[in-house]
């Protein structure tokens, strides 16, 4: 009776914890980010930032000096359009550059879950040995089989449990699952995706008045092409590689807004942390009845 009781109990669980629906979507947020998640990817993330940083940061050291002094009654108009991003980027900065540290630092977690099985197939790991644990028991106390048959198959099953997290490595994965999605729960929020979507869009209009309106204003204060490519080697960096950099950067924000819901179905479920003991702690009890029955046989 016990063994049919964590059968069943076992079989129900991803009912209970709506795994059908949930484990699904961990699934595809895995899948969304696995191109980004890359030594190779996340680095020339920041140094794409890093990009964006120097030519802010020449801009605002020469350029509007130059443009000041070469240009004083148009210089304000110059800048007009521009001036969204100077306010606004040690904010983008900050922001963005603690944003990759963080996906970076989470790199080896992400990788370790993306190594156990499909999340899609989680609840089958449940349900399926649950049945067989409740039906073997059933049809041992209905008489269905005899004791010894029914003994040895609650045996396997109980051991199989046991043996499952340490196959799929469980006990070391499942940990760093949890810590990856404790560091993803002040990145996949609504608040957060909104707000970078709105640094990419002050970054982009930034841009584009760098490059329609600060640029020909240099190129007005004498300076030719050669000349601004060498004393403003950054803006002309990010004029030349933005189009690349937009391109870039934008499916991997795309990601982050698409992951969002799906992020909170995952961590709507139990703790990573536990899953390794939601299949030995029956897997102990199935394989301890199977034992316990033996001695009463004897």
């Amino acid at each position: 009776m016990i063994a049919a009781v964590i059968g069943i109990g076992l079989a129900a669980a991803p009912v209970a914890f709506q795994m059908f629906t949930r484990a699904p979507k961990g699934a595809v947020m895995l899948q969304d980010f696995k191109p980004f998640m890359t030594d190779q990817r996340l680095d020339g993330f920041q140094q794409e930032i890093g990009q964006i940083r120097e030519a802010v940061h020449e801009v605002d050291t020469k350029a509007i000096p130059r443009l000041r002094a070469k240009r004083p009654n148009s210089a304000r108009q110059d800048l007009s359009t521009y001036r969204g991003l100077q306010r606004q980027w040690p904010e983008i900065d900050s922001t963005m550059t603690d944003l990759l540290d963080k996906v970076h630092g989470s790199l080896g977690d992400y990788q370790a879950v993306a190594a156990l099985p499909s999340f899609r197939l989680f609840p089958w790991f449940f349900v399926i040995p649950g049945l067989l644990i409740a039906g073997f028991a059933i049809l041992g106390l209905l008489g269905g089989l005899a004791a010894t048959p029914v003994r040895i198959a609650l045996g396997v099953l109980g051991i199989g449990l046991i043996l499952a997290p340490v196959a799929f490595q469980m006990f070391t994965r499942a940990p760093k699952g949890a810590t990856m999605m404790s560091t993803f729960s002040n990145i996949e929020t609504t608040q957060k995706v909104e707000q970078i979507q709105g640094f990419f869009s002050t970054m982009a209009v930034g841009q584009g008045a760098i490059r329609k309106d600060i640029v020909p204003a240099l190129h007005s204060t004498g300076l030719t092409g050669r000349q601004l490519a060498t004393d403003y080697p950054a803006v002309t960096t990010l004029d030349t590689r933005w189009v690349h950099l937009l391109n870039d950067m934008t499916p991997m924000i795309g990601a982050m807004s698409d992951s969002e819901p799906r992020y909170q179905a995952i961590a709507a479920l139990p703790s990573f942390k536990l899953f390794p003991w939601f299949f030995v702690i029956p897997g102990l009890l199935v394989a301890g009845i199977a034992v316990f029955n033996k001695k009463e046989e004897s």
